[in-house]
C-alpha cells in the first residue's frame, strides 16, 4: 500500500520487498508441502526479478541522475536495451505468462484455496497483495521507459555493457526458467524442500494447468492491477498526505511505542531508583511480604503444638516485658534520644534471651553490634538540625503498617519452622566430632575457625575491606568542585 504513494524508485522497490518478504511468512505461516513448495519457488521468483528492478534502477539513476519517477518517462529512446530488461522484470513480478513469476503466483493462489474455511479470506489477502506488487513493478520497470522523452534527458546515453548485462542475464532467466521450470526443480526446489521439512517432495512444476480458479485470480490480479497503474499516477501532493499520515504508520507506532516505553522507563528507574535508602528498604519488604505471604496463604497449613513448647520462666517474662515497653517507649516518644536508647535496650534484651538459651557467643556478638548501633545513632544524631520533624503522622502510620506486616510474616514463618520436620545429620557430626578432631568444647567456634576456617577469613577479609572503605570515606576531604 505503501508504494502507491512513493515516487523515489528505490522507496518503491524498498517498500515492495517488504511486502515480498509478508507473502513468504504467510506462506510459510500457512504450512504443509504446498506452501512449502510455494514459498521456496517465490524466492526464486523474488530474487530473479527484484534484483533486476534493483539494477535497473541504479542504471536509470546512473544516467539521468534522479530517481523521481515523476520526472521520468520516454528513457526507451535512449535506453532500449535496459527497457527490455526492465519489461522483463515487470512481466515477472505481475505473473504475466511465460515468466516463472506466473508460475510463482499459480502457487501462492493453489495454496491458500485448499485452506478450507479461510480460503476465501486468504485468497483475498493474496490477490489484494499481488496486484499492488504489480503496480509498484510497473512503476519501476515500466513507467521511466513509456511516454515523451523530457528534453533534460535527450543526451543520456547507454551505459556500459558491463552495467546492464547482468540484470539482463537476470531478466531472460525469469524468462527461460518460467517456460522451463524443470531446471529449478530437482537443483533448487526439492533439495530445498527435503532440507525444511526433512523428508521426500513430490514436485512437479509446469507453466499451464488449464483453466481454473486459479487462471481466473491470475487474470484477475493482471486486470486490476494494470488499470490501478493506468489510473492511478504518482505525485508529490500524495505523497505529502501519506507523510502525514506517517504517525499511524507501522514505522510510525513503532517509534512512539519506543517513545512511550523509554518515558516508562525513566518514571520506572526514578521510582525504584530514588537514591532514598527508606524507599529501597520498603521496595524490598513490601515485595517479600507479597511473594512469602501468598506462599504461606496458598499452601501452608499453621498449628502450634503446646506439647513442644516449653513453660516461661520468670526471667523470660521479665525481659519480653521490658523488649515489649521500650518498643513502645520508641515508637511513641517524641525525643529522638530517647528512641535510640529504648531501641538500644531492646538489643540488650534480645542479649538476654540468646543467654537464656545458651548462646552466649551470640549474645556477646549482639551486644557488641547494639553498642556499636547506639554511638553510630548518636553521632548521626550529633549532626541533625535539632528542631526539624523527618516525618509525618501519614509516614509514621505507613511505616508502622509495615513494620507490624512483616513482624507477623516472620512470625508466621517461624511457627512454621518449628513445625517442620529436623534432620539432624550434619549437627550430629559436629557435635560428635568437635572435640575428637579439632580438641574443642564450644561447638559454634570449632565450626567457625576450623570445619570452615576459610569461610570465616573471607568473611574477616571482606570486613576489613570494608573498614578500610569507610575509613577513607570518613577521611575524604573534598573540594567544592568536587563536591558537586
Amino acid at each position: 500500500f505503501q508504494t502507491l504513494f512513493k515516487t523515489d524508485l528505490k522507496g518503491i522497490l524498498a517498500y515492495s520487498t517488504i511486502s515480498a518478504l509478508g507473502i513468504m511468512v504467510f506462506l510459510i505461516g500457512l504450512g504443509g508441502e504446498d506452501a512449502l513448495i510455494a514459498a521456496l519457488v517465490f524466492i526464486c521468483v523474488h530474487a530473479l526479478y527484484k534484483a533486476t528492478l534493483f539494477l535497473v534502477t541504479g542504471i536509470i539513476d546512473h544516467e539521468t541522475h534522479t530517481r523521481d519517477i515523476a520526472q521520468l518517462s520516454g528513457l526507451r529512446k535512449v535506453l532500449m536495451p535496459v527497457a527490455i530488461i526492465g519489461f522483463l522484470a515487470a512481466a515477472s513480478n505481475a505473473g504475466i505468462p511465460p515468466t516463472i513469476g506466473f508460475l510463482g503466483k499459480d502457487l501462492v493462489y493453489e495454496t491458500a484455496l485448499h485452506m478450507g474455511p479461510m480460503a476465501m479470506l486468504l485468497v483475498a489477502a493474496a490477490v489484494l497483495t499481488n496486484i499492488l506488487l504489480l503496480y509498484a513493478g510497473f512503476l519501476v520497470g515500466v513507467k521511466p521507459f513509456l511516454g515523451a522523452l523530457p528534453e533534460k534527458f535527450a543526451k543520456v546515453h547507454m551505459p556500459s555493457v558491463w552495467l546492464w548485462f547482468p540484470p539482463g542475464l537476470l531478466a531472460v532467466l525469469g524468462l527461460v526458467l518460467g517456460v522451463f521450470p524443470q531446471i529449478i526443480e530437482g537443483s533448487i526446489i526439492q533439495p530445498a524442500a527435503r532440507a525444511v521439512s526433512n523428508q521426500g517432495v513430490e514436485l512437479h512444476l509446469k507453466l499451464w494447468h488449464g483453466f481454473n480458479t486459479v487462471l481466473l485470480l491470475s487474470l484477475l490480479t493482471l486486470a486490476v492491477g494494470t488499470l490501478l497503474y493506468l489510473v492511478l499516477k504518482p505525485s508529490v501532493g500524495r505523497e505529502q498526505w501519506a507523510d502525514s499520515l506517517e504517525k499511524i504508520s507501522p514505522k510510525g507506532l513503532i517509534l512512539s511505542l519506543g517513545s512511550l516505553f523509554e518515558r516508562f522507563s525513566k518514571l520506572f528507574t526514578a521510582f525504584f531508583q530514588s537514591g532514598y535508602l527508606r524507599y529501597y528498604i520498603i521496595i524490598i519488604l513490601l515485595v517479600l511480604i507479597s511473594l512469602t505471604g501468598y506462599s504461606l496463604l496458598s499452601g501452608v497449613h499453621l498449628y502450634i503444638d503446646f506439647s513442644k513448647v516449653s513453660d516461661l520462666t520468670v526471667y523470660e517474662v521479665a525481659v519480653l516485658a521490658i523488649m515489649f515497653i521500650s518498643i513502645l517507649f520508641t515508637v511513641f516518644t517524641q525525643s529522638r534520644l530517647a528512641a535510640v536508647a529504648a531501641m538500644g535496650v531492646v538489643g540488650y534484651a534480645m542479649c538476654l534471651l540468646f543467654v537464656f538459651y545458651s548462646a552466649p557467643d551470640l549474645a556477646m556478638t549482639q551486644f557488641s553490634i547494639d553498642t556499636l548501633t547506639v554511638i553510630l545513632f548518636v553521632l548521626v544524631l550529633y549532626k541533625l538540625p535539632k528542631y526539624l520533624s523527618f516525618s509525618n503522622t501519614l509516614v509514621r502510620l505507613r511505616d508502622g503498617a509495615l513494620a507490624l506486616a512483616f513482624g507477623s510474616l516472620i512470625t508466621l514463618l517461624i511457627l512454621e519452622v518449628l513445625n517442620e520436620n529436623v534432620n539432624r545429620e550434619t549437627s550430629n557430626f559436629y557435635a560428635e566430632n568437635a572435640y575428637l578432631l579439632a580438641k574443642g568444647k564450644n561447638v559454634v567456634n570449632v565450626i567457625l575457625v576450623d570445619f570452615r576456617g576459610f569461610d570465616t577469613m573471607v568473611e574477616i577479609s571482606v570486613l576489613a575491606i570494608a573498614a578500610i572503605g569507610v575509613f577513607s570515606l570518613l577521611k575524604l576531604r573534598l573540594k567544592k568542585e568536587e563536591k558537586a
